[in-house]
Order: C-alpha cells, then sequence, then structure tokens
C-alpha cells in the first residue's frame, strides 16, 4: 500500500461524501408502498397515504435509533479499507484496521491512534464533523417528506425475501466462519417498482435527483422494512448537497437493509456506480462498495471521548 494512501483513509470522516448521502437518502427513504394491482395485500390503497404514514414510522424509528458499533468495509477505485466506527451522542468515531485486507501495520496503527489522540484533545474538531452530519440528517428528512408526491409507486408481486443474513465483513485476527447452511424460509416480501411523477415539481436543486431515478424495491411483509432496492438514473439529473452539479444517465444504486437483531433495521449493503460532474466542470466518478457487519449496541449515553477510548485500548487485532 502507497504511503500516499494513509492520509486520505486517516483523514476520512465515516459517513460518505457530501454527495452520498443525497443518493442514499433518497434511496432508502423508499419505504413501504402497495399500489392497486391485482394479487396487492389490500384492494384500495391510496399509495400516497402509506408512503406518508410510511415515511413518518421511518423517522420515528430514527428518532428512537439506540447507537450501534459496526464494522465497515469500503473499497472504491482507489482504496480498499477496513473500519470500526462507534456512534455516540457528539457524531460517529472510527478507526481503520485494515486496508487492502491486511492488518496495520505498526506505524499505521500508531498514526491510527495518533489521529484519535489529537480528535480526543480538540472537541472543536469533532463537533465540526457531528454539525456536517446533523446538516446532513436535515437535507434527508426533507427529502423523505417529498416522497409520497415525487414517485408513482407499482405492485409487482409478493416474493420470498431474499436478504437473510448480513454480509460477513473480514476483522484481522478473527477466524473467519463456516459458510452458512441452507438459508431458513423467510418471510415475504412486497415487490414495487417506482419511477418519477411526471405531474411533480422539485420545490429546489437537492430534490431534483427525484426526477431522474427509477427502480425496484422489496419490502419486508411483516414489519414492513424495505430490505433491496434496486434503481437507476433514468436521465441527467441536476443536484445540489453542499455544491451544484450534474449526475449521468445510466448510473446505477443499490441498497441492502438486515434486520441485524429483532426490530432493528440497519444499512448492511451498497454499492454505487454514478458518474457526472460536480461544479459542472470536476468529474465525478464514483464506484463504491461498502458492507456494514458486526452490529451491537452502545450505551445511549456513550459520549465520543469514552468512544475513543474504547478504539485505542483495543488489540490490533480487533
Amino acid at each position: 500500500m502507497p504511503p500516499s494512501f494513509m492520509p486520505r483513509l486517516l483523514n476520512r470522516n465515516p459517513r460518505p461524501p457530501s454527495l452520498l448521502p443525497l443518493v442514499c437518502a433518497t434511496a432508502l427513504a423508499l419505504l413501504p408502498v402497495n399500489g392497486s394491482a391485482q394479487n396487492q395485500p389490500s384492494p384500495a390503497v391510496d399509495a400516497a397515504a402509506l408512503v406518508r404514514r410510511s415515511v413518518a414510522n421511518h423517522m420515528a424509528a430514527e428518532a428512537a435509533h439506540h447507537p450501534q458499533r459496526f464494522v465497515l468495509h469500503k473499497k472504491d477505485d482507489k482504496r480498499d479499507y477496513t473500519q470500526v466506527i462507534i456512534e455516540t451522542r457528539q457524531g460517529d468515531v472510527a478507526i481503520a484496521i485494515a486496508a487492502n485486507g491486511k492488518p496495520l501495520n505498526p506505524d499505521m496503527r500508531q498514526t491510527q491512534i495518533d489521529r484519535l489522540s489529537n480528535l480526543d484533545a480538540h472537541p472543536d474538531l469533532q463537533e465540526h464533523r457531528h454539525k456536517r452530519e446533523l446538516e446532513d440528517n436535515a437535507r434527508v428528512d426533507k427529502l423523505m417528506r417529498l416522497l409520497p408526491d415525487a414517485f408513482l409507486y407499482h405492485f409487482e408481486s409478493t416474493d420470498p425475501c431474499t436478504v437473510v443474513v448480513p454480509p460477513y465483513v473480514a476483522i484481522p485476527g478473527e477466524p473467519i466462519p463456516p459458510p452458512p447452511g441452507t438459508p431458513v424460509p423467510s418471510d415475504e416480501c412486497y415487490h414495487l417498482t417506482f419511477k418519477p411523477n411526471p405531474s411533480w415539481n422539485p420545490p429546489d436543486l437537492e430534490s431534483k435527483i427525484m426526477r431522474g431515478m427509477a427502480g425496484e424495491v422489496w419490502i419486508e411483509k411483516s414489519q414492513e422494512r424495505l430490505t433491496r432496492l434496486d434503481a437507476h438514473l433514468i436521465a441527467d439529473v441536476d443536484f445540489g448537497w453542499g455544491f451544484i452539479g450534474r449526475l449521468d444517465k445510466g448510473g446505477t444504486i443499490f441498497l441492502e437493509q438486515t434486520e441485524t437483531t429483532p426490530n432493528d433495521w440497519e444499512l448492511t449493503r451498497m454499492n454505487l456506480n454514478l458518474t457526472g460532474k460536480a461544479l459542472l466542470v470536476k468529474t465525478l466518478n464514483i464506484h463504491i462498495t461498502e458492507e456494514m457487519a458486526h452490529y451491537s449496541p452502545v450505551s445511549t449515553g456513550l459520549d465520543y471521548h469514552k468512544a475513543i477510548q474504547m478504539l485505542e485500548s483495543e488489540s490490533p487485532a480487533k
């Protein structure tokens, strides 16, 4: 791994770059919707009203979200690394534990410790990062409220859910578990398609991405939670998420959510392949695969100082 890789890795915010929350928010917010088609579970569904209820339920679940610790493996055109991330009330804290599939060497590990120590000693740095997280969350909430009107939804079928287990993310020093056996038959999912509503006008630049997105979603039936989304851009779209740009037609978005513990659904897979331009000049090439696993709850009152101490005290193998 070239030395120039590590500064980019060590300074990385645990959350996606500023454009990605816009894409993921639009996609993840496509919550359970049933259209009016033969064999649908309810014969006369007001789709818009159902979406509004679904959005309200999702936002209520987010408001009650219990902080988690998890492991993220991210790969793009330039980097391949694994992080442990801990959510706290002052924002996320992360440490890299592997790069290119291998544990960090002692110098790289010490660089991680030094970075966390600096963050611990300068609360203003964490406050600034947390502020950006809150701003992104506010944008997500705004986009979600637009969903009932932005898309048209159609019920296709009721199918067995395909997402039965979360992905496995390797942790250096820990044995690789055997592959799972034959999956236990899972609950059923509603299979839906969606497309832009031609009569809807985006209220601002950030919401214009909804005009160019279409695809499929699968919704777990008993809890009405999104398990899988496969979407693509059917037109070039302008966007604004801290900067102005354009995404090209043909880009794809794939997301999966898994019930990691009873009634707790987390994002576990994401695959983005998008091209475009930022500020209409700089070329964007976003080819990212992420897998999130090993979710476990942490104390609701955990602050970022304690989270840093937890990450610093763990052995390099963890």
